[in-house]
């Protein structure tokens, strides 16, 4: 059955018009079928015997083995001399927590989040880990974005009671599985967007009601976030694109990201059949600089300290992407070993055009068992594609008192204009004054369509801001509101109070316009990462970006003033209630006077004597 999905794999690659085509339209298949049935004549009754005896075991396992796997890597040479690597792990198996089914074997999936949907009523459920700020003027979309620190963002089942409470055992379950910080969300962090997520799978639940999201700018992301992440895949880090992970190398780069993705998706066009779909993604971008490489080449080897011997024994599909759009004659690189499949899929708008390496072709590791891809830059000419959507942010204003938020948001589409979503979400000690929010494009006031604001409560809730803007051609909006720093109890301080308090990300959701028609048929196959976001236009395309975090100063009390007056104190006490308990508490004891010289002999003699002393 591999060599089967492997022809017809290869059909893909090479003309997109033959993607359809059955197995049975491969001679060699037929060839197999029939050299199967000549072998079969060939057998004794024993041994058909045995033979069925097996067949009537499989058979049963084979109609319960209703799960895939898929795994890809896929590499963006930048024109900075910078790499882009991108590792996907899919994970799809048709079957129903929601239905009060008790499911208890699990292959392919993760035991541990198949537990955590089934008790919880998770729809969808997202999570990221990032160390670092994705430079989109530099390095332009990424194909699952994420902001920095830790981002979890859960739909519920409509048959959920208390939401905040089973949010709250979440986030603490969560925080145990991949060994983070989670457990530190709570009221205060926590919102309820109306529009800014919806759900990316499956399902007609859209009340906001069952929707929690929360981030924690300030998490760091280390080896101990990793190693329960690599845990999940099937194959763990033994085997396939996962021994690529090492912590070492990953963790010595630019950008960082890891996350889960679980959502309900459809197995065929008429949605008749739903499975559950787990995606596990991997970002890292590797610069030239901090490599310690003195020119600009870059390799397997280079980049994660191993190559490839295998893929995933249980991985249906394992393959490379290498993105040669801006390379078709290669003038800017050189890629070795090269390979004949070509496969184009459109990306973020834009067609893309990949070398493809399948690891499941014992020809793609050639005669030494080995693959080491290797990337040697022969020009540092050309220009990088410009996002057509970015957004930046910053604190303005002096002093500890007062304060302005700024919002920058750029449309470099030079004659189209486009509606964007704005999600803005304050910590309760920065009081918005929302009446001098203001919005301004081109020096024109540009009037938000739609608002949603929620005030905050002081240690309860932030502030949340919600605006469907309509970004004119080739401008910059930029959205400006006012604050007022709080002054917090000296318990609710962090541990170093000097160094600020962190502000979430704001994000942005839009459809930008595609130069390329869309494909809005969802169940047919693509590579994974070109089928993250559902779309259901031709015209148009999903992309969420997000800001920087905020790094703001609050009115912070000099520490060390406790300490100074607990030391005064305490030298006062000591010395002056000292005293007074020792006069009150020492006992006198009247003293004789010491005889004189002559008094001390003469006793000595009359002792000496026998006499008593005077």
């Amino acid at each position: 059955m591999r060599k089967r999905s492997t022809t017809s794999e290869e059909k893909w690659q090479l003309t997109g018009d033959e993607q359809h085509a059955g197995v049975a339209d491969d001679p060699r298949a037929g060839a197999e079928t029939k050299q199967t049935a000549e072998e079969r004549r060939w057998e004794e009754t024993e041994v058909k015997e045995s033979q069925q005896a097996s067949d009537t075991e499989v058979l049963p396992l084979k109609s319960q083995a209703k799960e895939d796997f898929q795994e890809e890597l896929v590499i963006r040479p930048l024109h900075s001399g910078d790499i882009y690597a991108s590792f996907q792990f899919r994970t799809v198996w048709e079957t129903d927590f929601m239905k009060g089914n008790k499911v208890s074997h699990y292959r392919l999936f993760p035991k541990s989040l198949g537990q955590v949907i089934s008790k919880f009523s998770v729809r969808e459920l997202h999570i990221s880990f990032t160390q670092g700020y994705w430079r989109t003027m530099q390095w332009g979309q990424p194909f699952i974005p994420s902001p920095p620190g830790a981002e979890l963002w859960v739909w519920f089942q409509d048959s959920v009671t208390d939401v905040d409470a089973t949010w709250k055992e979440l986030t603490n379950v969560l925080s145990g599985i991949f060994c983070a910080s989670l457990n530190f969300i709570d009221s205060t962090n926590t919102l309820q967007p109306s529009a800014s997520f919806k759900p990316l799978g499956i399902g007609n639940v859209t009340d906001h009601r069952f929707l929690r999201y929360a981030t924690l700018p300030r998490e760091i992301v280390c080896t101990e976030n990793l190693t329960p992440w690599k845990k999940l895949l099937p194959c763990g880090s033994k085997a396939g694109l996962a021994v690529l992970l090492k912590s070492e190398k990953l963790f010595h780069s630019s950008f960082h990201s890891q996350s889960v993705h679980i959502r309900p998706v459809c197995q065929d066009w008429q949605c008749k059949s739903s499975s559950w779909e787990l995606r596990q993604a991997l970002n890292v971008v590797f610069d030239l600089h901090t490599s310690g490489q003195s020119k600009r080449e870059w390799s397997l080897f280079k980049m994660f300290s191993r190559t490839l011997t295998e893929a995933c024994p249980l991985a249906s599909s394992s393959k490379i992407y290498i993105d040669i759009t801006d390379n078709p004659q290669e003038e800017q690189f050189e890629l070795s070993p090269a390979t004949p499949l070509l496969s184009q899929a459109v990306v973020l708008g834009d067609r893309r055009t990949f070398s493809v390496y399948d690891l499941t072709q014992q020809v793609t590791f050639g005669t030494v068992r080995s693959l080491n891809l290797m990337i040697r830059w022969k020009s540092s000419e050309g220009d990088m594609l410009r996002p057509l959507l970015h957004a930046e942010r910053y604190v303005a204003g002096y002093g500890l008192q007062t304060g302005e938020i700024h919002t920058l948001m750029y449309n470099n589409h030079p004659f189209r204009s486009f509606p964007v979503l704005l999600l803005d979400s304050v910590p309760w000690y920065l009081r918005l004054y929302i009446h001098t929010l203001k919005v301004v494009s081109k020096g024109k006031d540009n009037n938000p369509s739609y608002i949603h604001y929620q005030p905050s409560k002081d240690r309860e809730r932030p502030h949340l801001l919600e605006m469907l803007l309509q970004l004119p051609p080739h401008s910059v909006t930029e959205v400006t509101v006012q604050f007022e720093r709080a002054l917090l109890k000296w318990t609710e301080y962090t541990p170093d109070p000097n160094h600020g308090f962190y502000v979430g990300s704001s994000v942005i959701s839009s459809l930008v316009p595609s130069t390329v028609a869309m494909d809005i048929n969802i169940t047919m196959e693509q590579p994974l990462f070109s089928s993250f976001f559902p779309c259901k236009e031709e015209s148009s395309y999903f992309v969420r970006v997000y800001t920087e975090p905020l790094l703001v100063n609050l009115p912070t009390p000099d520490f060390s003033m406790p300490y100074n007056v607990i030391c005064l104190t305490c030298t006062v006490v000591a010395v002056g209630y000292g005293s007074l308990y020792n006069l009150l508490t020492r006992s006198f004891q009247i003293e004789e006077p010491n005889p004189g010289l002559a008094k001390r002999l003469a006793n000595i003699i009359r002792r000496m004597r026998g006499v008593p002393p005077l």
